[in-house]
């Protein structure tokens, strides 16, 4: 079975606490459309509170159950209606994977007195003050909570430094006494450690053991079939090692697990799959990078290098594509938005193509209303009906001009008419000589997307010329294949 994920939310979804119940809703029809598995948005209350798109993390144990933060409600819901919808998408055959945020804790109740450091916000090896004390929020006693499930209450001492200084009103980066920063991560701003908010230490043992005891918690609670990690290259390299093992103990199983290391250097993505002990997929961003060159390029972006410098080329086993994400979209931190004319494009490098592990953002199989985005459309549905029924076989590419490529899949005797010719140029239109496979020689083949009008009849050995118009993309299925799913 070929595996397709749905990031199944975006930034700007309605606060309006359903959207676990439409997720559980969603069930059949997201496994009708060929996705079988779901990355749901961190589930635990944030700073926020129902504003919160979840990765302000406040309390890891509120799933949605205790009045804190103005509301009981997260964003998407209680915490009954989040079990209910992992319940119901795992009864209809959908793995479900949850999103952890371990970098920071936001929100806290208490502020502490400690001593700190004033570090270069450039170069986080370079500190720009002697110490001092500063007045910092770094006590998470979480009142509304009254202890039920865990009573550890979070101090400074569980974290490395913040960003602000209550007594100065000073907003800076500030590290804790002479704690340092954890030395193997990502080395943009000389060390990036620092993120955000109060900044959990990894040295400290207390802070390890805690996140390892929630996870046994939640691991049991939740019964999810794997993790999303988030901010992992400002995180410990090593530090999801044990915590990993631990989970995949407890369940008694294998965990997808994909982490967000945001770099296109394909050395930094490679080095952290090397450090983390290849536990860990993660997200291709230099192949989301292309893509976004590529849409915004007028023509000009080389096609034939679309895949040059990506992690799917270099450790495809370790890699999960994207198009787009929460991150992506227009107006957040990382705005990179694919645009709209090359999105099928897109999406057919990353579901029909044999390496990687594809995911669907939310906001192109659904559309984000609030900012008018709409939906790719039907085209979508039609690569993801052919991924789950066609995409097997080997796999022949044809990457041999800077505009118009192509990649062909053979087919296999166990997936009746399986196999298909993908021919794309995001400039101008013209041909692809390709070979199928012989088993298919004589066998006429159409374009199931209906851009291209010519039917291509193969030769005794497969071979066809299969043509593509102008800044689209054409995909030829034996034409047995178009009529039936026309009918």
């Amino acid at each position: 079975m070929n595996k397709t994920i749905l990031q199944a939310f975006e930034w700007y979804l309605e606060a309006d606490g359903k959207h676990w119940q439409r997720l559980a809703d969603l069930a059949p029809e997201l496994k009708g459309r060929g996705i079988n598995a779901v990355w749901l948005p961190p589930a635990y209350k944030g700073a926020q509170g129902k504003d919160d798109v979840g990765y302000g993390t406040y309390d890891l144990y509120d799933l949605g159950e205790f009045d804190q933060k103005g509301t009981v409600s997260t964003k998407y819901g209680t915490k009954e209606e989040y079990l209910q919808a992992i319940k119901t998408l795992k009864a209809a055959g959908i793995a479900v994977y949850a999103d952890i945020v371990f970098d920071h804790f936001m929100g806290a109740d208490e502020e502490e007195r400690v001593s700190a450091v004033k570090y270069s916000y450039d170069n986080r090896n370079e500190a720009i003050s002697g110490e001092e004390e500063i007045l910092a929020w770094t006590k998470f006693t979480f009142p509304g909570r009254k202890g039920q499930y865990n009573d550890y209450q979070w101090t400074w001492h569980n974290f490395s430094g913040v960003d602000y200084d209550a007594r100065k009103k000073d907003h800076a980066i500030f590290n804790f006494a002479d704690k340092g920063w954890d030395p193997e991560v990502d080395d943009e701003n000389g060390n990036y450690d620092y993120l955000m908010g109060c900044n959990l230490d990894m040295e400290n043992s207390e802070t390890v053991a805690q996140l390892d005891q929630w996870g046994k918690w939640y691991q049991a609670e939740t019964d999810v079939d794997g993790y999303r990690l988030d901010a992992v290259k400002h995180i410990q390299f090593d530090y999801f090692v044990d915590w990993l093992l631990h989970r995949r103990e407890e369940k008694e199983e294998e965990l997808f697990v994909v982490g967000e290391y945001w770099s296109d250097e394909l050395d930094k993505l490679t080095n952290y799959l090397d450090s983390s002990g290849n536990l860990i997929s993660l997200f291709d961003v230099p192949l989301h990078f292309n893509l976004f060159q590529a849409s915004n390029s007028n023509g000009s972006f080389d096609m034939s290098q679309v895949f040059a410098g990506t992690l799917v080329e270099a450790r495809p086993d370790w890699a999960v594509t994207f198009v787009d994400n929460h991150d992506t979209q227009k107006g957040q931190s990382l705005e990179s938005w694919i645009e709209g004319w090359f999105k099928v494009h897109a999406y057919a490098l990353i579901l029909l193509r044999d390496a990687g592990t594809p995911t669907v953002f939310w906001s192109d199989l659904y559309g984000s209303p609030s900012q008018g985005v709409e939906p790719v459309g039907e085209d979508l549905d039609v690569l993801l009906k052919l991924r789950e029924n066609l995409a097997y076989g080997s796999e022949v590419d044809y990457f041999d001009d800077p505009d118009v490529i192509g990649w062909v899949r053979t087919g296999d005797f166990d997936h009746d008419l399986s196999g298909y010719a993908v021919v794309m140029t995001n400039h101008l239109g013209g041909w692809k000589e390709m070979t199928i496979s012989a088993v298919h020689g004589g066998k006429t083949f159409v374009d199931i997307l209906g851009n291209n009008q010519e039917k291509v009849i193969l030769d005794e050995n497969g071979k066809g010329n299969f043509p593509v118009n102008d800044g689209q993309v054409s995909i030829y299925v034996n034409e047995e294949v178009a009529r039936k799913w026309n009918e």
